[in-house]
């Protein structure tokens, strides 16, 4: 009986032992996993935070974008009327050009045609009617440059 006892309390201890030793892997297993899992917790607090701050700027871009945008559609609207106003500007100048420079021809004309009917005896009639009718000519055309000035300052 005393043996048996004897290998009994000696299983027993052994047991415990190793009871004692597995249970304390255990707890540092629990405590190494308890550690990580605080760790995780707090880079996911982070991560939650750093996420909620790009949500943040993501909307203040994306609000900035709207109103880049419509800035620029007004400026595509200012810069279109500001373009055909500036054509408009170089069709009239254009068209007072070409007055400016066919009234200029029509005065040079009428100027000459003067001093020629002045002195008509030198000349030959027809030579001189064929001058009044291109002097004509170039005055109509004056005319009609300024007609397309007048009509081009109505639009």
């Amino acid at each position: 009986m005393l043996v048996v006892s004897g290998l009994l309390t000696a299983y027993l201890i052994r047991t415990t032992t190793a009871w004692q030793r597995t249970s304390a892997e255990w707890e540092d297993l629990a405590r190494t996993h308890g550690t990580e899992l605080a760790q995780v917790q707090t880079d996911l607090e982070a991560a939650q935070a750093e996420l909620t701050d790009t949500q943040t700027q993501l909307a203040a871009a994306q609000q900035r974008i709207t109103e880049l945008a419509d800035e620029k559609a007004r400026l595509g609207d200012t810069s279109a009327s500001q373009q055909q106003l500036a054509d408009y500007q170089a069709r009239v100048s254009q068209a007072a050009g070409q007055v400016a420079t066919a009234l200029a021809n029509c005065i040079d004309g009428q100027q000459r045609l003067i001093g020629y009917l002045r002195d008509a005896d030198q000349y030959d009639p027809s030579d001189l009617q064929r001058f009044a009718t291109d002097v004509d000519r170039v005055c109509g055309a004056a005319t009609d440059a300024n007609a397309a000035l007048q009509r081009e300052l109505d639009r």
